[in-house]
């Protein structure tokens, strides 16, 4: 994987208080800022915590060589966190070396939780999740297509939201909700969710930062899990990746420069209805030759079901790369649906010049033999990339990697670093 190292910012020594706009910029009469003692530390402690999630348990030694500080200026900043519960250093190294084993700085398991929920049609997940990522207390409920009014959702939710805090052993830092349909995350509000109509216009962090007295953030599925390869996966380390949710839809959410991508109202990502092929077949937004014509899960069905594949109509791709090794009908569906997938994923490669692709969904089964037909199909699609070498990775647990991301929402807003 190409790793594209975040360079850590320089901190203020606080040794000195005051900082000056430089003298040629600042007459006698104009007022000019400064920074308090205060307000020096606090932008400090941030920068730390930042370099912390970027980097991963790294040792105060290592916070100073890359911050071209002193360690004592490190080591005034950090001990207060240590003191509070909210870092903790890992043992000393068994590596033999000169001078004293480094001991790694990381968050501690107990110092605080968020209550993580996963709200998709028909279904809500519940947990906690620690500083470190670890869930724990997690709880599911599935709701009938006869349960599904707003009512029914607020009220299950609540109950489960209820329960679940209630078990909580360390502070609540607030709610993190990831929701499988159209969302406005600055507004916290609902837009859409197929299968799921009334809750279009929900003003669910209203509802339930009212109800619970916490902070609540809420965000499109795919960019939560996207945040949970950012701060707990693969994701740590890269400046510029791309989550492809492939299953029954096709979504997007990418990470560039340091940050997520988000349009007005938190649109952007909807690369299933990107055209790629204006005379395809219909699609449920009403326009023709949406990707998401050729290279979803139902895509893959009715197309099993023309080349006469058994048991069609419930194949999911895991199934599709065993058969592939015995039978030449299926590996030819799968090396078809491969290449449909890269058409969308070397569109978007070739826009934004991205490297790196995490895929999941019902995809990212196909584990290590669709990696290596995407890459194929991608590598001969794209052509050349500027000496760039393209990555493709199958996710791992996503039930995990979602609520990690719907916690990192928040633990992003309440320790006031960046994404």
């Amino acid at each position: 994987m190409k790793n594209n190292k975040l360079d850590g910012s320089a901190l203020t020594d606080t040794s000195h208080n005051v900082q000056h706009e430089p003298t040629s910029r600042v007459g006698r009469n104009e007022a000019f800022s400064i920074f308090s003692s205060n307000q020096i530390g606090e932008s400090n402690r941030r920068r730390v915590l930042q370099m912390l999630f970027d980097l991963g348990p790294t040792s105060r030694a290592e916070l100073a060589r890359l911050t071209d500080t002193k360690r004592t200026t490190i080591s005034g900043i950090v001990q207060p966190m240590i003191d509070n519960g909210l870092l903790v250093e890992a043992p000393p190294s068994k590596k033999r070396g000169v001078g004293k084993p480094a001991r790694p700085l990381w968050f501690s398991d107990t110092a605080a939780c968020v209550c993580s929920v996963v709200l998709m049609p028909g279904k809500i997940e519940v947990a906690l999740v620690s500083l470190v990522g670890e869930l724990s207390r997690y709880h599911a409920e599935e709701l009938l297509p006869g349960e599904r009014s707003k009512i029914d959702y607020t009220e299950r939710l609540e109950r489960m939201l209820s329960s679940v805090l209630s078990q909580a052993t360390t502070p609540v830092l607030g709610i993190g909700i990831a929701v499988g349909g159209m969302v406005d995350p600055d507004e916290g509000t609902i837009l859409a969710m197929n299968l799921a109509p009334a809750l279009a216009g929900y003003k669910i962090s209203e509802a339930l930062s009212t109800r619970f007295g916490l902070d609540v953030v809420v965000d499109h599925h795919p960019r939560a899990i996207l945040m949970g390869e950012r701060w707990f996966g693969v994701g740590r380390g890269l400046n510029k990746f791309a989550v492809i949710y492939a299953g029954e839809v096709l979504g997007c959410a990418m990470y560039l420069d340091g940050a997520p991508f988000r349009g007005p109202q938190g649109s952007g990502g909807e690369l299933g209805h990107t055209i790629v092929d204006r005379d395809g077949r219909r699609c449920s937004c009403g326009r023709r030759g949406c990707w998401e014509t050729i290279a979803t899960m139902s895509w893959l069905r009715d197309r099993a079901k023309e080349r006469g594949l058994p048991n069609s109509a419930t194949l999911d791709v895991e199934r599709l790369v065993s058969e592939s090794a015995e039978a030449p009908e299926a590996k030819e569906l799968l090396i078809e649906y491969a290449h449909n997938l890269s058409i969308g994923l070397s569109n978007l490669q070739t826009l934004m010049m991205l490297d790196n692709f995490i895929i999941y969904g019902g995809a990212r089964r196909g584990r290590k033999v669709l990696e290596d037909l995407l890459t194929r199909e991608m590598d001969a699609l794209s052509g050349p990339t500027n000496g760039s070498s393209i990555t493709i990775m199958t996710g791992r647990d996503e039930q995990q990697i979602t609520m990690q991301g719907a916690a990192g929402l928040v633990i992003s807003q309440q320790l006031a670093i960046n994404y």
